[in-house]
């Protein structure tokens, strides 16, 4: 078989992290007899693809979501057609002009919910989504949350989308005594400190996570810090406003493009996780946690229950005092925090790389010979 992959979302910095490269560097490895065709706009000379692979580079020149549309249904079909490609596997869109079979992954943005942070691009996605999904001959959602809200807003039938559940990045995992207290001396002048990771910004609740930090405080007068590490995201201008406001703030680190070895091992450092999360199809971060030996606490919304299941305490994420509640729950009650501790640890052994990839390529067989 000939598969082609959209290996334009591998991110130099984020390979590890990312669906695409960690399904299918497993998945070329161990089908030596199919021929794989990567398809990006830039090289990847920092990624080592095993011999099956061929890696064409075609970049559409600007990223504009007009030129990005062309490239999807000029470019990429010429490129289909040269290599007589079986299927073609893309993430968030799909080519509309190829006949050969598409799996398309993660089409839904979540632009309904979050219109308001891209006003200027909503009419295109609400045009544009409707069509991807009904070309793509299979569908690939991270959450059966995700797929219940696609069957909500569009006509598909059920059985078009396939639920498959990311792994947890082999960096994360718990740190010895020693590293942990190095950790803590680094950041937070070696106190114990709450921990966010992910995208920066107000669209992720943090106003209300400062807001329960301000709470938790004000009633344990401990010295507990707060480290929000990631990336800056939508409305990051917007948080940093906040935080400048916030009376706590020299309790609050902002750590910014960490390296992901330092992430992990501040992660795996951490009392505990707070994932304040606004809605969320599929979340990494709380696995990480867990899987570091570090105990959760994240919100009601989304799928977060669906993801973290019994091994997470929940807060409503729209009440800042419900989860100052939780943090002070997860500070006073020892036995509570271990029990979430040897929960998660083995609740996170599910998201499992190897057993996404395998789950993986079987639905690529069944697309193709549907």
């Amino acid at each position: 078989m000939v598969i082609a992959v959209n290996t334009s979302f591998i991110l130099k910095d984020d390979c590890e992290e990312n669906f695409i490269y960690e399904t299918f560097i497993r998945i070329t490895k161990s089908h030596l007899q199919d021929k794989f065709i990567f398809i990006s706009v830039k090289p990847y000379d920092s990624i080592i693809f095993p011999p099956n692979a061929i890696q064409v580079v075609i970049d559409y020149k600007g990223r504009s979501l007009i030129k990005l549309f062309l490239w999807y249904n000029i470019k990429i079909p010429a490129i289909l057609k040269k290599y007589k490609a079986d299927i073609f596997i893309s993430k968030s869109f799909c080519s509309l002009v190829t006949k050969i079979p598409q799996l398309l992954i993660t089409p839904y943005p979540g632009f309904i919910h979050y219109s308001s942070n891209i006003k200027r691009n909503l009419s295109f996605y609400k045009k544009i989504i409707p069509r991807f999904l009904k070309k793509a001959k299979t569908i690939i959602t991270f959450s059966m949350f995700e797929k219940s809200e696609i069957l909500k807003q569009y006509k598909i039938h059920p059985g078009k989308i396939e639920v498959v559940y990311p792994g947890v990045n082999k960096y994360f995992k718990p740190v010895f005594i020693e590293e942990r207290e190095n950790i803590k001396a680094k950041y937070t002048n070696g106190n114990e400190y709450f921990i966010y990771t992910g995208e920066i910004g107000s669209n992720k609740n943090l106003l209300n996570l400062l807001k329960a930090f301000s709470a938790f405080k004000k009633r344990q007068k401990s010295n507990m810090q707060l480290l929000i590490a990631g990336k800056p995201g939508l409305m990051h201008e917007e948080f940093l406003e906040d935080l400048r406001g916030f009376r706590f703030k020299g309790d609050v680190k902002l750590l910014e493009h960490l390296p992901k070895q330092e992430l992990a091992e501040v992660t795996a450092s951490a009392y505990a996780m707070v994932y304040p999360s606004l809605f969320e199809s599929f979340a990494t971060q709380p696995l990480q946690a867990m899987k570091s030996g570090v105990p959760v606490i994240t919100s009601t919304s989304g799928a977060m229950y669906e993801i973290c299941g019994d091994a997470a305490l929940y807060a409503n994420y729209q009440n800042f005092k419900d989860l100052a509640v939780k943090m002070m729950l997860i500070f006073k009650d020892e036995n509570l925090r271990k029990s979430l501790i040897e929960k998660g640890k083995l609740h996170a052994e599910k998201y499992n790389w190897d057993i996404t990839a395998n789950f993986f390529w079987n639905i690529i067989e069944k697309t193709i010979v549907q």
